[in-house]
């Protein structure tokens, strides 16, 4: 009877052997990349292609030391073959997108990508590649040869032979809809999130505007921006543009990863001298994630320089260098035609782009005629998010001391317009004022050309009414004495209000630190048992839906390592997570059963199809994982 049985077990074992050649033959694997031949400081594209992925297939990525891995993405696509009376053919095509970095110089090599299924592997074949310092720019059409060398998934489809690669339009993308492409320097050891400070332009004028931005770039949640301190600006006048109070992000791509970028600051900066100024990095304090699991974390931004120009020969003597800009001058008066004694207000307005607080407009000239009192200045700036704009008005009180008609001269104003590359010459045009006799007066104007009533200061002045100047009228009334402040009834109560209202914050922050210093370990344990009743629910669905049974099943495994490593997990990639887990003394078989766990999930939803006993197993792993943790 056992020579029998193990017979039959035997052939059993053949039969399912043979049953799964087949799957095996169909399967292509293979690895490409978009260049071989890159930079330290650029950022290369890894593609691992599946054919027919067997059942439960694993797929390990190739992680050697001398490359990292930014970024990781998976899509799956399906196609059906009708072949006339017979039954369809289903192929599927899994793509694993992989955005990498060279950490040094020299010719490396990628190793294999391995495909376990199963008990059987297969091995994808190893690429060489050629790595340079700094940035190296892709021969024209090497990346579209890249894609054609590829191998084609739907060769063996006779209807649809020559089929081009169903993923060519995302490879041929560059930017992602809704997103804006730039080309920044991404740095090493903390890619995910970075503080970055720019410049419109790197040359400019002395006087110049040359604006700097100062932006976070993320990829994972923030949750605020505790300080940030700006670079030391020596050289130039700067002037605040744009100050944000909230956090507002944009979504922006960096040498084809996707980003977060949030406006910090962004100032007008005016150089002041030529040569090549320095520009300091800044640095903020920055926290991550939410609540009760946010991360304080310290970035400093990159240095920066601007080569500063000397205005060209030929300018005006004496121009200063707030007189860079585009400017426009007038002139402006409250009457043209007044009566000896009433003063007349004359505006000389400068507006235009420019250092508009360090401008000086040039100083009204008027006859002799006339008394001109010291000016009083204003600004009023024109809200811009890029320029600094505005105008400038110093404003005069004019005295007419002779009836007459009088001139007020053109005014000029010499500028230099980076623009044009030119200097510029803004005038106005002389004003005309008429001083009339005053009510009750006597004119003392004598007949003659107005030239001569212009010139003629020395003469004796008019008398401005019959009765002279009529004297300042003060009117005023008495009032019994009121109360002295501290015999009011407010006065107690207002000045112990304060130091009641001190006492009882200090007393909350008291209890509310002594609570959290408390009830942070219990919080934790909490949410891991949140996270064990969680992994008990998906549980009901192992007979059910595939993909929201191992969408469940991660989710619990996620949560449970969030709330004992007691940081956020969740947008962590998985070499990121295991260095996370390692910190943690987390031994080196828990950790493999994470991976195995979290993997096995990815591919239950992108490929489902998996037996029970294969959920049984994520079940058993994943709650093995969970259980015997350090208290």
């Amino acid at each position: 009877m056992r020579r029998i049985g193990s017979g039959h077990a035997a052939l059993a074992a053949i039969a399912l052997l043979f049953a799964a050649l087949p799957a095996w033959a169909e399967v292509e694997f293979y690895q490409t990349v978009d260049r071989t031949e890159v930079g330290t400081e650029d950022v290369f594209q890894l593609t691992v292609v599946v054919v027919d992925p067997p059942d439960n297939a694993q797929v390990q990525f190739p992680a050697p030391e001398d490359f990292e891995v930014l970024s990781s993405s998976q899509s799956t696509q399906r196609s059906i073959q009708m072949n006339g009376g017979g039954p369809p053919v289903i192929q599927t095509v899994r793509k694993h997108v992989l955005m990498m970095r060279a950490q040094r110089a020299g010719n490396l090599t990628l190793p294999p990508a391995v495909l376990s299924a199963g008990g059987r592997t297969l091995r994808t074949d190893s690429i060489k590649m050629t790595v340079r310092k700094g940035r190296v720019s892709p021969p024209a059409g090497q990346a579209q040869a890249g894609r054609q060398r590829m191998p084609d998934p739907f060769r063996n489809f006779p209807p649809f032979g020559g089929m081009p690669d169903p993923f060519a339009d995302e490879e041929e993308e560059e930017e992602p809809r809704g997103g804006i492409q730039e080309d920044v320097r991404i740095p090493r050891g903390d890619s995910d999130l970075f503080v970055r400070a720019t410049l419109d332009k790197k040359q400019a004028y002395v006087g110049e505007q040359v604006t700097l931005s100062l932006y976070i770039y993320s990829r994972v949640d923030l949750s605020s921006v505790d300080s940030v301190s700006m670079p030391k600006l020596e050289g130039f006048w700067s002037e605040d543009v744009e100050s944000p109070t909230q956090l507002t992000g944009e979504q922006r791509i960096v040498n084809g990863i996707p980003y977060r970028t949030y406006l910090l600051r962004r100032r007008a900066l005016f150089p002041m001298k030529t040569g090549t100024l320095s520009i300091t990095p800044a640095e903020a304090d920055i926290t991550t994630g939410m609540l009760f699991v946010g991360h304080r974390v310290h970035r400093v931004s990159n240095p920066l320089e601007v080569e500063v120009k000397p205005l060209p020969a030929g300018g005006p003597k004496g121009m200063s260098t707030a007189q860079v800009g585009d400017w426009k001058l007038s002139v402006e008066t409250s009457q043209q035609r007044v009566e000896l004694g009433q003063p007349v207000t004359v505006k000389v307005i400068l507006e235009g782009s420019g250092n508009v607080k360090n401008i000086t407009p040039p100083r009204l000239e008027a006859p002799p005629a006339f008394k001109v009192y010291d000016p009083t200045t204003t600004d009023k700036m024109t809200p811009n998010k890029l320029r600094v704009q505005g105008r400038r008005t110093q404003e005069y009180l004019v005295m007419p001391q002779r009836t007459g008609t009088f001139t007020l001269p053109a005014l000029e104003f010499p500028y230099f317009d980076p623009k044009t590359g030119r200097y510029e010459v803004s005038r106005t045009e002389p004003v005309e004022i008429v001083v009339e006799p005053g009510a009750g007066g006597t004119a003392s104007a004598q007949t003659g050309s107005p030239t001569h009533m212009a010139d003629a200061a020395a003469e004796p002045k008019n008398v401005l009414t019959a009765g002279g100047l009529r004297p300042l009228r003060y009117q005023a009334r008495f009032e019994a004495p009121a109360a002295v402040v501290w015999q009011r009834p407010f006065f107690l109560p207002a000045v112990l209000a304060p130091v009641g209202l001190m006492l009882a914050l200090a007393l909350g922050g008291l209890v509310r630190g002594r609570w959290s210093a408390q009830d942070e370990g219990s919080r934790s344990r909490q949410r891991a048992r949140a996270a064990r009743k969680q992994l008990a629910a998906a549980e009901k669905l192992r007979a059910g839906n595939s993909s929201a049974f191992y969408g469940e099943v991660e989710k619990a495994l996620l949560n449970f390592l969030a709330a004992r490593l007691r940081v956020p997990v969740g947008g962590l990639t998985r070499d990121a997570l295991d260095a996370k887990l390692t910190e943690a003394g987390v031994e080196e078989a828990r950790r493999q059963r994470v991976r195995f766990v979290l993997e096995a999930c990815d591919t239950g939803r992108f490929a489902p199809g998996a037996e029970p006993a294969a959920r049984e197993r994520i079940l058993d792993d994943a709650a093995a994982v969970m259980e015997g943790w350090d208290k």
